[in-house]
């Protein structure tokens, strides 16, 4: 039953990563690319208001502050950074970088959940890291170094803040640990997004049910069931689900863009599976003397 039940959360876990992996064709096909924040506006607000009418519950107490850290880490300051990132790298390379979040939170897991990094997580991440580089191509000759430096500021503070998410979650529901981040991360979002780009662009109606399909799924059930994993999995397992992400994407490029796939992208995904498979395997279990 208690295996049942680890695979059970696995499975919920890997939604997040799958249905963000949409988000790359989404935008691409459908979506304006003149206003990246407005569009992070776009993406969270609504997402946060669905969220809270489920949990209808607001922070107080020491949370209030707690909401804006993790807020400003997992939806706040990693849009902004990933914003730069997008619009000074290859997106091979981002994505090869953004792939380090596996080994981000295995060590952000042993350092604040004391969650010991074992052998099999740990090779499990490096396999899934060199899928992702192999998957999308990345040549990292003549990269900005702006860019490499937001694309891994990115990765620490989306891994920090879930990481810090598992530690300081205890009862709260995943729900509510997710309409509270998404409403904190929402205010900085909107902030940059009136200074750096002013008024909000006009809509039209594809790009409007884009935004919904990106904010309702892609945000909204993808964050509440990335929450859920993190209460019921190691962080080194759930951020290895996370590499699911750039399969996702590069899969859904072949299928709704006619983008080009060959052995190379083969064999990276096959990586990539295989780093994810090993990395949430539990370890045979030692024989008890008897």
């Amino acid at each position: 039953m208690e295996q049942k039940s680890r695979v059970g959360w696995i499975l919920l876990t890997a939604v997040a990563p799958i249905v963000w992996g949409s988000v790359y064709v989404v935008t691409r096909q459908f979506l304006p690319a003149e206003s990246p924040l407005w569009g992070s506006v776009f993406r969270a607000v609504p997402a946060a208001i669905i969220l809270f009418l489920v949990s209808r519950e607001l922070p107080r107490g020491q949370w209030i502050w707690r909401s804006f850290v993790l807020g400003f880490l997992t939806v706040g300051g990693f849009f902004a950074l990933i914003y730069v990132a997008a619009a000074t790298l290859p997106s091979g390379v981002a994505a090869t970088l953004m792939s380090t979040a596996a080994a981000g939170m295995l060590l952000f897991g042993w350092a604040l959940l004391g969650q010991r990094p074992r052998l099999l997580p740990v090779a499990g991440a490096l396999t899934g890291i060199a899928g992702v580089a192999i998957m999308v191509g990345a040549s990292f000759s003549e990269v900005n170094g702006w860019g490499v430096a937001a694309s891994l500021g990115a990765m620490a503070a989306s891994s920090l803040g879930f990481v810090l998410t598992a530690r300081w979650g205890g009862s709260i529901a995943p729900v509510t640990l997710a309409s509270w981040q998404l409403m904190t991360g929402s205010v900085l979002v909107v902030i940059l997004a009136v200074v750096f780009e002013g008024a909000p662009p006009a809509l039209t109606g594809t790009e409007i049910a884009g935004f919904a399909y990106i904010s309702v799924i892609c945000t909204a059930l993808a964050y509440f069931a990335w929450f859920t994993g993190l209460r019921h999995l190691p962080a080194a397992a759930v951020g290895a689900i996370g590499l699911l992400n750039p399969v996702s994407g590069v899969v859904l490029g072949v299928i709704v863009a006619g983008e080009p796939f060959g052995p190379t992208q083969a064999l990276g995904i096959a990586l990539v599976i295989a780093g994810v498979v090993i990395a949430i395997a539990r370890p045979p279990r030692q024989a008890q003397p008897s």
